[in-house]
């Protein structure tokens, strides 16, 4: 195939075995972790958890990435379309209250196929960096009942330095925008669990409050009211990252701005807390033990 899935437009061959794109990915699916997942925000992960489905590869480079063996180096095992389709149904059976699809956009098109053999009862949950283009989003319509896209960088400057996406905001702007217009202000279970709605999440990173703060303000301007943020305070410098002010975590000080600003925007959503900077919460991929 030739690709042009993400906003990166490379237009690359990608083959069953190899991938000549800024992914390096094949045409033939490959997938890090297929298990429950609890640590999601409570309208994702409910009570009994998420069944989380993480797809190997990125569009991004996140220099900061916790996940980098799978985002970066695109660590994974092959699936077909029938065998993934028979990973969500164990993940249902398993009891998970939503399926999430994480970094799945460069197998948009077999995801898709995989609902057709089998569409859990569930909602089901696109989990992604928000660097997606508008063309890819409309081809899930009505396909995906959440989504939860982040909301990373504001400035060209520091998509470059960041994430190689010095269009990031620009891009993930008009993404977020389209993923509201399909799934409208976010509907709830009588469990809490979202069942329509997209959901924003925002990593404060050190001595970039000052972005964060635009981030928020964005989406309290530019959305619709009721379209709720994760305000997420994880930030630890995986990846040996080696970007000068990345090398640290976040302080108490830079965490508390960012989460005043929120709560004077009037934005709804969820705030985490301090235990969630811990490696702890980092899940293990491409072992035996990561596919249920």
């Amino acid at each position: 195939m030739i690709c042009t899935l993400c906003p990166r437009r490379c237009g690359a061959e990608r083959t069953a075995e190899a991938g000549r794109g800024f992914c390096r990915l094949p045409e033939t699916m490959l997938i890090a972790r297929v298990a429950p997942h609890l640590w999601e925000e409570p309208p994702i992960s409910g009570q009994r958890g998420t069944g989380a489905i993480f797809f190997s590869g990125c569009t991004l480079r996140c220099a900061y990435c916790q996940n980098a063996d799978i985002s970066h180096r695109n660590a994974g095992r092959p699936f077909t379309v029938p065998e993934l389709a028979d990973a969500m149904k164990r993940l249902v059976d398993a009891g998970m209250q939503t399926v999430s699809f994480i970094t799945a956009t460069p197998y948009a098109r077999p995801v898709l196929e995989a609902l057709d053999l089998y569409r859990p009862p569930v909602p089901l949950v696109w989990n992604s960096s928000g660097y997606e283009t508008v063309e890819t989003l409309r081809l899930l319509e009505g396909a995906i009942n959440v989504y939860l896209p982040d909301l990373k960088h504001r400035s060209e400057a520091m998509g470059q330095l960041c994430a190689q996406a010095p269009d990031y905001f620009a891009v993930a702007s008009d993404a977020i925008r389209e993923m509201v217009r399909q799934t409208g202000i976010p509907q709830y279970d009588e469990n809490g669990v979202m069942t329509r709605g997209t959901l924003i999440r925002h990593l404060i990173l050190p001595g970039l409050t000052g972005e964060s703060m635009q981030l928020l303000r964005w989406v309290a301007e530019e959305l619709p009211a009721g379209v709720p943020v994760s305000l997420m305070r994880q930030y630890i410098p995986y990846n040996n990252v080696a970007i000068k002010g990345l090398d640290r975590r976040l302080t108490g000080r830079e965490y508390r701005r960012v989460r005043e600003h929120m709560l004077a925007l009037g934005l709804p959503g969820f705030l985490q807390e301090a235990v969630s900077a811990s490696e702890d919460f980092v899940p293990v991929f491409d072992r035996d033990e990561s596919y249920i």
